[in-house]
């Protein structure tokens, strides 16, 4: 069984995304939990969907880490459960100081939509233990400000701890500045927190998850989540 939640932001567009490929993928499906409420069910994960909560005024997601429910979910995530915030959703937890850095406006100042490269850099998260380390996926994109920024020792600390998820390559999973869409540090796309039970990833895996909407590579994000409880609760 797999006991999930959905964070609802006004503005969230990929929820109801997220929500149908959850189900699809483990066959349970998640509660919707809406902003405003004051605790999240328990769960055996939490999920920040992609869009553009309370309309990306001010910064994107720098509202939403204030809305009422991020208070639970930020001490349910110091306390272990795991979450994954996809696209606003990776804002939100930068915000809320979950993941470090900040997701800046794209280094062309253009919102981007695309099918993208990833190269698996970490096959051992809670989310990412159905890939292989070194493979290359195809997931798409859809942002305006997902352009990953900190400073020069935060990062090394991010490669030296192994908590770079995904990074943009191309299709032979080369690494370098023509192969990153946003202008994203080191080509980051996704990382994760010291546990590797946090990740935050610009992609939208949820996008991509059955052969009818053009690929599965966004298909064992949700293989993991469902294989690390299974294997958490044996």
């Amino acid at each position: 069984m797999l006991r999930a939640s959905v964070i609802v932001f006004p503005g969230s567009n990929c929820d109801r995304d997220v929500k149908t490929a959850i189900e699809r993928v483990t066959g349970f499906a998640p509660k919707m939990v809406w902003h405003g409420d004051a605790s999240v069910p328990s769960s055996d994960v939490i999920v920040l969907p992609g869009g553009f909560s309370y309309g990306d005024y001010l910064r994107c997601g720098a509202m939403a880490a204030h809305s009422p429910i991020m208070k639970d979910v930020v001490a349910k995530a110091k306390a272990g459960t795991p979450v994954i915030g996809i696209c606003n959703g990776f804002q939100i937890l930068c915000e809320s100081g979950l993941l470090p850095g900040a997701l800046l406006r794209n280094a062309s100042l253009h919102f981007i939509c695309r099918d993208v490269f990833l190269k698996v850099e970490n096959d051992q998260t809670f989310f990412t233990k159905c890939y292989r380390k070194g493979e290359v996926i195809k997931v798409p994109i859809a942002h305006g400000e997902g352009n990953y920024f900190a400073d020069s020792e935060t990062l090394d600390r991010l490669e030296g701890d192994g908590r770079v998820a995904f990074r943009y390559s191309d299709a032979s999973g080369t690494v370098s500045p023509e192969t990153c869409p946003n202008g994203a540090q080191r080509n980051i796309a996704g990382i994760v927190n010291e546990t590797g039970r946090v990740l935050g990833m610009m992609p939208h895996p949820e996008r991509l998850y059955e052969t009818a909407l053009g690929g599965t590579d966004g298909r064992r994000v949700f293989e993991s989540i469902l294989l690390s409880t299974l294997e958490a609760a044996a």
